[in-house]
């Protein structure tokens, strides 16, 4: 299959793309024409290279011509809030976005669309058990976090675009560590951690995965997924107390102590974000993105995927772990 990637140059997209030539499928990597793409140019490491057209979600005429000519498409690049903004504000932007894309595949008539869903879409499993991807919430998520809502509305949508007839596949990799994280995105708890910058944590339940893993889950998807249906894609099962000290102890410092609890958290992270809305500067040190993360956490169930697609988790977390602190240090993002 010609297979294009958007979002290659975050951490999931690059391991995405990895996985795309690794199963012997051609690469056209689609990127803004802001992009630097320095960040992906090891992906030629195989006998397989790969192309790029410059593709923005912000302009459907520009996807409509990246999307030309290709049998798949794995969006890695879907929206979430890294500003405080309103509400109203987050929503319009995710959903005009995925509206663009979508009518996109449609006018070009590709045979597999992978969206690259989040966990937090799920609700919290009513008897406590890890999570499966039969869980839906019954109506529009109590709880106006600007992430959660952005996630679970473009969740809805994907499920929407399938029932009508596109062929959207949802892949949900759990949280990711690992390599070519260079925002960082999850890999920021591992920085911080290794720094000693972290001014404390929110307990709470998560799912860890080799992000390397995330990215072969996601070419399975594309290669055998069900359109309309999600699959997990899982690693280990791990408290936030657990992965906290198991990221220092490999990192070779002391772990945070601090445990903050969740009402306190929130009342930080809105000060912050307030006094960024009013006076700029520095962006927040705990922002409402993280709070949803951590705070909406559980165990997740990954059978499906083992069960349907074959999927298994190769790397372990502390090899996961290790992958990433090491190559945090290379680039200078740990002192």
């Amino acid at each position: 299959m010609k297979i294009g990637i958007l979002g290659a140059t975050g951490a999931i997209g690059h391991h995405t793309a990895n996985a795309v030539l690794e199963h012997g499928h051609e690469l056209l990597v689609i990127h803004r024409a802001s992009s630097n793409l320095e960040s992906i140019k090891d992906l030629s490491f195989t006998s397989r290279i790969f192309s790029s057209r410059i593709g923005d979600l912000n302009d459907r005429a520009s996807l409509v011509q990246a999307f030309t000519g290709l049998d798949a498409i794995i969006n890695c690049a879907a929206y979430y809030p890294t500003k405080p903004r309103s509400l109203q504000a987050e929503v319009k932007t995710a959903v005009s976005q995925m509206e663009n894309f979508y009518q996109a595949c449609s006018q070009t008539d590709i045979q597999k669309i992978i969206y690259l869903g989040a966990a937090i879409a799920l609700p919290k499993h009513p008897q406590n058990l890890p999570a499966t991807e039969e869980l839906e919430y019954v109506r529009t998520p109590q709880n106006k976090n600007p992430y959660l809502q952005v996630k679970w509305e473009m969740d809805r949508l994907a499920k929407q675009k399938a029932k009508n007839g596109l062929p959207v596949v949802i892949g949900i990799p759990s949280m990711c560590f690992g390599e070519f994280d260079y925002a960082p995105s999850t890999g920021r708890l591992i920085v911080e951690i290794a720094n000693g910058t972290i001014p404390g944590y929110i307990r709470g339940d998560r799912n860890v995965i080799y992000t390397g893993d995330a990215g072969k889950g996601l070419i399975l998807a594309c290669e055998a997924g069900k359109p309309g249906e999600r699959y997990l894609f899982t690693g280990t099962n791990i408290s936030m107390d657990e992965l906290v000290k198991l990221i220092a102890k490999i990192a070779g410092v002391s772990p945070p102590k601090i445990a903050i609890p969740l009402p306190i958290a929130k009342t930080i992270s809105k000060f912050q974000e307030t006094k960024y809305q009013l006076f700029g500067g520095k962006l927040p040190k705990i922002s409402s993105s993280a709070i949803a993360v951590m705070a909406s956490g559980q165990f997740l169930d990954g059978s499906k995927a083992q069960k349907e697609l074959g999927f298994q988790s190769k790397v372990d977390l502390n090899e996961a772990i290790t992958r990433a602190i090491n190559w945090f240090r290379i680039r200078k993002y740990i002192n």
